[in-house]
């Protein structure tokens, strides 16, 4: 079965507090936007097989898609797959490509050998994986709280938009975006503040990880303010970076940015 995992964004992001199990809970809005890549699992003979193309991705350990196999098979029996992924969705730039496969992986196995498993059930699995997985079994738009694995629907369609997002040739670990965190509560409600105009989300929405890596990373400052002289009502830095996302009011060509980095045009789903 091929399925097409896509990236989000996030509308702000706020890291509210350090926990005792060294995770920190934070508040964003998650949004889901149409930069694919591309996954195909095929019953395959012998042991689980991962083939990647596309954007290189560093070896080291299992790959989330192959995670999420493993945790199915422990409660399923499911044969030996060779897992085709081609990656276009960029990497290390906030946008949770890299959780959506593993996602994918979850509900195109549940589809294909008929498991049952409810959206909240695959969401449970998605949890086990990473804190971005859950919210692309469902993919609308929530109010993300808690370690980023509780969610609230939130009425927000951006379908009359336009979104840009620019990827410079950053790497940012999350390790690497926590260095700089000062964790703190925010008196801003993204709930409600994203149900305001658009135009006044840039005075009140913040993502915390941009204080620190803006002053690391100039570029993606820069970036940012381009953005904003390109015609942008908005722009952030997509949870920890280094992409940086700018929404128009109508279809904007910003090609002009490819010397910040690669330029991407989604369209929201």
């Amino acid at each position: 079965m091929i399925s097409f995992p896509n990236a989000k964004i996030n509308i702000g992001l706020h890291i509210v507090s350090k926990r005792p199990d060294g995770y920190h809970n934070l508040e964003s809005i998650f949004y889901p936007i149409q930069i694919h890549d591309v996954l195909e699992c095929v019953e395959g003979e012998g042991e689980t097989r991962l083939h990647l193309s596309g954007i290189h991705i560093p070896e080291g350990g299992d790959n989330l898609c192959q995670k999420a196999l493993k945790l199915l098979q422990h409660d399923f029996f499911i044969p030996a797959q060779d897992i085709y992924l081609h990656k276009h969705i960029p990497i290390g730039a906030g946008l949770g490509g890299g959780s959506s496969d593993a996602a994918f992986v979850l509900k195109s196995l549940n589809e294909s050998y008929q498991l049952g498993l409810s959206i909240s059930q695959l969401q449970v699995y998605a949890s086990q994986l990473g804190a971005d997985c859950p919210f692309f079994i469902a993919n609308t738009p929530v109010y993300a709280h808690d370690i980023g694995t509780m969610f609230q629907s939130v009425p927000l369609c951006l379908d009359t938009y336009f979104i840009v997002v620019v990827k410079p040739d950053i790497h940012i670990s999350t390790v690497e975006a926590y260095q700089h965190i000062v964790p703190r509560k925010s008196d801003v409600d993204l709930r409600r503040a994203v149900q305001l105009p658009i135009q006044e989300w840039k005075f009140i929405i913040k993502n915390y990880f941009e204080d620190g890596l803006f002053e690391k990373y100039p570029m993606i400052k820069a970036l940012k303010e381009a953005l904003y002289e390109s015609g942008a009502v908005y722009a952030s830095m997509s949870g920890s970076g280094s992409a940086v996302y700018g929404i128009f009011r109508e279809e904007t060509n910003v090609d002009h940015l490819n010397d910040y980095g690669t330029v991407y045009y989604p369209t929201v789903l």
